[in-house]
């Protein structure tokens, strides 16, 4: 049974990590035949990394649906990992993404999805509720009898990355503080990037008599970190891993805003995602921690908050004597 995988999005943080992780792990490399990567930007520095490990770069023109629907035919692929890109458009990308899925036949989907998206409401969090209908498009084609796409599908939906943390290292290094819009009270499972592309390899590379791996195959995966935390303990989990005195700052939106502009070079709709995830958590819509599919694909249990910490240290290691000294301004 060939295994033949593209993956969209491929450099982007999450597609990129899944494709490394696939390329360079035996446990998931031995299982697969090839695998191609749709980049948005094939001469970028990721493409190159992933063009050295094996891969074959594929030029991710949006707007060429017939000309994506060719590519992945005559590359073979049977598989698909569907991550929405961090576009301007992403919304509507993704779904010519999904419908080039579908009219090239590709049995096997695996669609990273965001977790909230179910409470998000269109009014207030417009984007992070466009989960919901493309989750829909790509389920739509399991009933489809004009395609062999959604025979064997997955969505995965992966909570807030610990790694988005890492926008707030500048106020931890000079300040002593994380400055995040999340309220005092509510809680969230932040979930290291890592552990969503160690579950998306299990997936891509399982293999059933229809496709996928019949314990993944049709299923809804939640994944969250494995540990329910307000700011404050957030803060806590960071000076424990640390060795120094980290505070959290409940900020407004509007400073919050202020915060992704100067310190992220990602594109604004990403950041918009951000601040509507943090809208949900000071709804009390994030209470919740869902490590269930994790444990029971990979047979692991997802990091701890304390473990991100100590991995990223450099990043927020305080550079004065690890009590904030003066209050940050913006």
């Amino acid at each position: 049974m060939t295994r033949n995988i593209a993956i969209t999005a491929g450099d982007g943080h999450t597609g990129f990590l899944i494709a490394e992780l696939i390329l360079t792990n035996n446990d998931f490399k031995n299982k697969v035949d090839s695998v191609s990567v749709l980049c948005l930007h094939p001469t970028g520095h990721r493409a190159k990394q992933l063009a050295e490990l094996g891969a074959t770069i594929i030029p991710h023109k949006p707007g060429r649906e017939r000309e994506m629907v060719k590519t992945l035919t005559d590359a073979g692929c049977d598989t698909v990992c569907l991550i929405p890109p961090a576009h301007k458009e992403k919304f509507d990308v993704t779904v010519e993404l999904i419908n080039a899925t579908k009219k090239a036949n590709v049995p096997n989907v695996l669609f990273i999805s965001a977790a909230g998206c179910d409470v998000a409401e269109r009014e207030k969090q417009p984007h992070l509720r466009g989960f919901i209908d493309l989750e829909a498009l790509v389920m739509a084609a399991k009933g489809d009898a004009s395609t062999s796409t959604g025979h064997s599908p997955c969505i995965i939906r992966a909570g807030f990355y610990s790694e988005n943390l890492l926008l707030y290292a500048p106020q931890a290094k000079k300040d002593g503080v994380l400055p995040i819009p999340i309220g005092e009270s509510h809680l969230m499972a932040p979930v290291a990037l890592g552990d969503i592309a160690q579950l998306a390899a299990h997936v891509l590379t399982g293999k059933g008599k229809n496709g996928f791996d019949d314990r993944h195959r049709g299923q809804l995966m939640i994944c969250t970190g494995p540990t329910l935390c307000t700011g404050s303990e957030l803060a806590a989990n960071a000076s424990k891993a640390l060795g120094v005195t980290l505070e959290f700052e409940d900020i407004s939106e509007a400073e919050a805003k202020k915060v992704l502009k100067a310190q992220s070079d990602s594109d604004p709709s990403e950041l918009q995602y951000l601040l509507e995830y943090y809208s949900l958590v000071r709804e009390g819509k994030t209470n919740y921690i869902a490590t269930t599919a994790f444990v029971n694909v990979t047979g692991t249990s997802p990091q701890q908050p304390t473990d991100f910490f100590k991995v990223y240290s450099e990043s927020f290691l305080p550079t004065n004597d690890g009590h904030a000294s003066k209050k940050r301004k913006m």
